[in-house]
C-alpha cells in the first residue's frame, strides 16, 4: 500500500516546477485531465492532492468510484478504466501562472498522448484552459464536437476549491452526465 505524509510548508513551496506522474494506460474509458499540478500535488506526487480539491468527491458522487478515494489511491482508478494527466506538467501555485503558449504546447503534448493511449474520452477539467490550449475560444462545458482520433472530448469545470462558480452538487451532476454518456457508448 502506498503511504502518504502531509507535506510541510517548505516542501510545498519547494515543489514549484515539479511534475506528477501520469496515471495512464492504453484504452481507458476516461482520461481525466487537470490544468497542471498545484504545489501541494507537486509536493506529494499525487494528482488533486490538496485538501479541499473536489475532484475525488466529485468522482465518488457521480458514481465513477464506489467509495471516496484519497489522492494516494489514484492508481485504483486504472482498475475502473480511468486515468489522470495534466495539460501542463509543471506544478505552480495557481493555474494563472501558466502562459497561453505553455497551454498550447501542453495541448499538443496531450494530443500525442491521446493518439498513443487512445482513451474513449478525455475529460478536461477547466474550460478556460481548454479554450487556451486548443485555441477554441467558444468552447463550452460538456461534450465537444471535436475529436482527437476516436477520442471524445468532454469539458468539465475545474474542481479546485478556488472555483466557487460550481458547488459540490453541481460538480457531481456534471461529472455524472459524463459517466452516464460513457456508459451508454460502451
Amino acid at each position: 500500500m502506498q503511504t502518504y505524509h502531509k507535506p510541510t510548508k517548505a516542501e510545498i513551496l519547494a515543489s514549484a516546477g515539479k511534475t506528477v506522474p501520469d496515471v495512464i494506460a492504453p484504452g481507458l474509458s476516461v482520461l481525466f485531465c487537470g490544468i497542471n499540478p498545484g504545489l501541494y500535488s507537486g509536493a506529494t506526487g499525487y494528482h488533486f492532492a490538496r485538501p479541499g480539491n473536489r475532484f475525488w468527491p466529485a468522482l465518488y458522487a457521480a458514481g465513477f468510484t464506489d467509495r471516496l478515494l484519497s489522492p494516494f489511491e489514484e492508481y485504483e482508478l486504472l482498475k475502473k478504466g480511468y486515468g489522470v494527466t495534466n495539460i501542463v506538467e509543471r506544478a505552480t501555485a495557481a493555474a494563472a501562472e501558466l502562459s497561453d503558449e505553455e497551454l498550447v504546447k501542453g495541448g499538443e503534448r496531450l494530443v500525442k498522448k491521446l493518439k498513443r493511449y487512445r482513451p474513449k474520452c478525455l475529460a478536461l477539467l477547466g474550460i478556460s484552459a481548454y479554450r487556451a490550449a486548443f485555441k477554441l475560444p467558444k468552447a463550452h462545458l460538456g461534450r465537444q464536437s471535436e475529436l482527437v482520433g476516436e477520442t471524445i472530448i468532454w469539458v468539465l469545470p475545474n474542481p479546485s476549491g478556488l472555483n466557487a462558480h460550481y458547488q459540490p452538487k453541481d460538480l457531481a451532476r456534471l461529472f455524472r452526465e459524463l459517466r452516464v454518456t460513457i456508459e451508454e457508448i460502451e
